[in-house]
């Protein structure tokens, strides 16, 4: 008995092959490229952190004064910490909506006119909306000078989706502009200043509210994993490219066989 090997796929012609190349030549650079951007995303994020770190356990400064606030940048400025003395213009504070550990409530935003006249937004803290109240007349702080240290931030302008409205004294988001004009103040920082949290830890039947301290700093580092998935998805293409090569090879070997 003898068995025929019956034919099976012909070969790839050249035109077919030389588009499974390109597209294979193209999905290998662009994951490669991807990959190699990840990696120099994960060292610009761990430098960061690193940088930011630093800033915020570092011992305070004096906080940028009219003369250098063209000069205030993230890069060069956020989370550094300042310190600031004046006094808080409780009339002129602005309540912003805000979620913490202790729920749904307010930071209050208070103006410090330092003695050259400049004003510097502080956030003094959380207020629940009970304390608070939805007109943001919060309680008065210390009167007289104060000196106040804490973190410099950037302004945050307004949300897509939730956009503040002064008109209703609704906001959102610490837009340091918008809340300067809406108050009437001039010579205003282009920054804000996350006030620490006062010594000492407050009691549950009688918090110190504004509690400040609460700044979230957060960086999300998820560089590792994608450049390794870039990099494993340009590995897959190589394979597939390898197993392609070695069926044309087989395929042709048995058409010689048949001639």
């Amino acid at each position: 008995m003898s068995f025929i090997e019956e034919p099976g796929r012909p070969p790839r012609g050249p035109v077919a092959l030389a588009l499974f190349a390109l597209l294979g030549l193209v999905l290998f650079s662009g994951f490669i490229a991807l990959g190699t951007w990840q990696v120099y995303r994960l060292a610009w994020k761990r430098e960061l952190i690193a940088r930011v770190d630093q800033r915020v356990h570092a011992a305070p400064v004096a906080a940028p004064g009219p003369a250098a606030w063209a000069s205030v940048t993230a890069a060069s400025s956020e989370y550094r910490h300042v310190r600031l003395q004046g006094h808080f213009l409780y009339d002129r504070q602005t309540p912003v909506w805000a979620a913490t550990d202790f729920g749904s409530g307010y930071w209050v935003l208070t103006p410090l006119r330092q003695a050259d006249g400049s004003i510097v937004l502080v956030n003094r803290g959380f207020a629940p909306t009970d304390w608070c109240g939805l007109k943001g007349q919060c309680a008065a702080g210390p009167d007289g000078e104060v000196t106040v240290t804490g973190l410099l931030r950037i302004s945050e302008p307004a949300g897509v989706f939730r956009r503040n409205d002064p008109a209703r004294n609704s906001w959102y988001t610490r837009d340091v502009p918008a809340i300067a004009s809406a108050r009437g103040l001039r010579d205003v920082a282009p920054y804000f200043v996350d006030e620490d949290a006062a010594p000492g830890t407050p009691d549950a039947a009688h918090p110190a509210w504004p509690q400040g301290g609460l700044t979230v700093i957060a960086f999300p580092n998820n560089h590792l994993s994608y450049l390794i998935t870039w990099y494993l998805l340009a590995l897959m293409v190589l394979a597939a490219a390898v197993y392609v090569g070695r069926d044309e090879y087989r395929l042709r070997q048995q058409a010689r066989r048949r001639r």
